[in-house]
């Protein structure tokens, strides 16, 4: 399974065609004044030039290739083949459609092939994805299929809860609601008993995302 992302001749188009951070806070200031605000008085003044470095900080996932970060692989691991599990990684992201934050947990299983990986590499591969628009659906499925593109596992499990703030601050607003996406390939989709096991690995779990 393959799913392209700003493949590098997309990218390098995107990266040419990016305004000046002078535009950005032009920018700024405009959506300022659209709110009725005055962006020139004493407290807004620096607003732009903040916001502008907030947006890197957000977005910071576009600069970084999820694959490079899997590059480096270990093979000495004494035959160990049973499931690999990181749980509770700290999700921060930005709803594409509203541009209102999306935080939760990500958890994270493979079954080893021939090697394994750094755990803080699995961690890196999530704020890649999760430092750009997105929907939950769609990030749940790229970091899946990104491990099993790069790892070549015999199956991988990703577990995402998240709090939407584009449900929870607007709209209809319903604090305290989180949503839940899986995605299972190889073994955790076709065996059973792997499926159960992981799940079985989750029940003690997490604190509530939405309250994070």
């Amino acid at each position: 399974m393959n799913v392209v992302v700003n493949p590098p001749k997309l990218r390098n188009t995107l990266m040419a065609d990016r305004p000046s951070r002078k535009e950005a806070e032009a920018a700024v200031r405009t959506l300022l004044r659209w709110a009725g605000d005055d962006p020139t008085r004493e407290g807004l003044q620096d607003t732009p030039s903040r916001v502008v470095r907030a947006y890197e900080e957000f977005f910071a996932g576009y600069d970084t290739d999820p694959s490079a970060i899997l590059a480096r692989t270990f093979e000495e691991v004494e035959g160990y083949d049973e499931i690999v599990l990181l749980r509770n990684i700290r999700l921060e992201s930005v709803c594409e459609h509203h541009m209102a934050a999306i935080l939760g947990r990500v958890h994270v299983a493979y079954l080893p092939a021939r090697r394994v990986v750094g755990i803080s590499k699995l961690a890196r591969v999530v704020e890649a994805f999760g430092k750009r628009l997105q929907i939950q659906e769609k990030l749940t499925a790229q970091i899946a299929a990104t491990i099993n593109d790069i790892l070549e596992p015999r199956g991988v499990a990703v577990v995402i809860e998240a709090a939407h703030q584009c449900m929870t601050t607007r709209g209809v607003h319903k604090p305290g609601v989180t949503m839940t996406t899986t995605r299972m390939l190889g073994a955790f989709r076709d065996d059973p008993a792997t499926r159960r096991e992981f799940l079985a690995m989750l029940q003690s779990h997490l604190p509530d995302a939405a309250a994070n």
